[in-house]
């Protein structure tokens, strides 16, 4: 088993569920990227989902659009995220690592070379927004020869055809989008959740993660009732743009502590 599967599985066998933090690379400066990923990591991060900065993010709200703006400021392109993710795996060989971010940057590179290269610094799975399933069969086999994860985004208006196309297609977990929208929006309905993830089951056999309108450690405890992995992003940037700089490791730890601790309650037992 890779990274993914393996920490799926001692996640269920602690009855516990995963909590998948969302970062920019880059944000709010190239030095803070790692450091940030090992806090993630102390603070209960079971999985990263590290964001690869781009000019036009069109499935981002405002907040998460920011963030790869200010990276942008600092020239953070592909090829400086798998540094990042090099340098990370120095004293990290154990948490996955997913790349989130738009086809564009993997086209100028090329996917074969996107595979090899992202296999080269153990990246674990990418999802990429914008590939349609339809058009991922090439996709997923340069990622396939160097077992790397294609991880799929499903959301409330997803039709059964693509949900059951995807249900062939996808590794690693799939990422259910809970709000229509982009990413940032509020008013989660936990019943419209419960609901969906119902459907999506009756398709898919791999983990499903929950994401969009996750902001505290009361929803973050709700989905985890209802979903294998509680992904949290908006609210984790948002912590990031409005700290100082010398603030920014400890006041995102403690939003992901409080976060991991709500999951846990009914799930294991919370980190000491």
């Amino acid at each position: 088993m890779n990274r993914i599967a393996t920490t799926f599985a001692t996640l269920k066998a602690q009855n516990k569920k995963a909590l998948i933090p969302f970062i920019t690379a880059g944000d709010s400066d190239p030095s803070m990227t790692v450091p940030l990923m090992h806090e993630l990591v102390q603070a209960g991060a079971d999985i990263i989902e590290l964001g690869v900065p781009f000019s036009d993010p069109m499935a981002d709200g405002p907040t998460i659009q920011r963030s790869s703006e200010r990276a942008l400021k600092h020239y953070v392109g592909l090829r400086d995220v798998m540094a990042m993710v090099a340098k990370f795996r120095k004293t990290d060989g154990n948490t996955p690592v997913v790349l989130m971010g738009y086809a564009n940057p993997v086209e100028a590179m090329g996917q074969k070379n996107f595979a090899a290269k992202a296999k080269e610094c153990e990246v674990d799975g990418v999802l990429i927004v914008d590939y349609p399933p339809e058009e991922c069969e090439n996709w997923i086999m340069q990622l396939n020869q160097f077992g790397i994860d294609a991880i799929f985004l499903l959301s409330p208006t997803t039709p059964p055809a693509r949900m059951q196309q995807v249900a062939k297609m996808a590794q690693g977990y799939i990422y259910y989008v809970s709000l229509k929208g982009v990413t940032g929006a509020s008013h989660l309905d936990l019943s419209d959740v419960s609901n969906m993830l119902t459907q999506l089951r009756s398709y898919i056999s791999i983990p499903i993660g929950v994401g969009f309108g996750i902001r505290d450690g009361a929803t973050a405890k709700a989905v985890s009732e209802l979903a294998d992995a509680v992904v949290v992003g908006s609210r984790i940037i948002e912590v990031i743009e409005k700290s100082p700089k010398t603030e920014v490791l400890a006041n995102v730890g403690n939003l992901l502590k409080s976060l991991r601790n709500a999951i846990d309650e009914n799930h294991g037992k919370a980190p000491s």
